[in-house]
């Protein structure tokens, strides 16, 4: 089941809240990774809430601090809360956020089902961002972070993340 993004965010703030990017991911704004839950001016101080993208997620600080200082550039007082609840995942990502994973070299996440089955059963499904090719296989269940699983395309040889699906 696939869980709507619910945002409330003044369309006045998008565009500072675009020039924040994920620490992990940085072709990635908070954005296009969905975790920007509510963003609206009150008392002059911009109120923003975030989704963690996973609990003890360690960017999350980083990316409090940078919508902080953003809007702090902005000559805005920000302040930032965590929202948990539903949790993040990753149909949240958008379009545009999904398209710079792959030109960066991250194989974007396949549906729930989709994932299970080349996670666990090594189906030939995760398309290298280099070469298109499905002719890959994972190398291990953890990439460079705990969200991401290491594979490699037999075809080019080149290794790759592949961003799991999380729900």
């Amino acid at each position: 089941m696939t869980i709507a993004l619910e945002q409330d965010i003044d369309p006045k703030l998008i565009p500072i809240l675009e020039e924040v990017h994920d620490p992990e991911i940085p072709v990635l704004s908070i954005m296009d990774m969905g975790v920007v839950r509510f963003a609206h001016m009150k008392d002059n101080i911009a109120q923003i809430k975030i989704t963690p993208t996973y609990s003890g997620c360690p960017a999350m600080d980083v990316m409090g601090d940078d919508i902080i200082h953003a809007f702090a550039k902005a000559n805005i007082k920000a302040k930032v809360s965590l929202v948990l609840s539903p949790a993040w995942t990753t149909d949240w990502i958008t379009h545009r956020g999904r398209k710079a994973l792959e030109e960066y070299g991250i194989a974007a996440p396949l549906n729930e089902e989709a994932d299970k089955e080349a996670l666990l059963n090594n189906k030939k499904i995760v398309k290298c961002p280099q070469c298109r090719s499905t002719n890959t296989k994972m190398v291990s269940q953890f990439g460079s972070t705990a969200c991401k699983a290491l594979f490699k395309c037999d075809e080019c040889l080149e290794p790759f993340d592949y961003f799991k699906c999380l729900k």
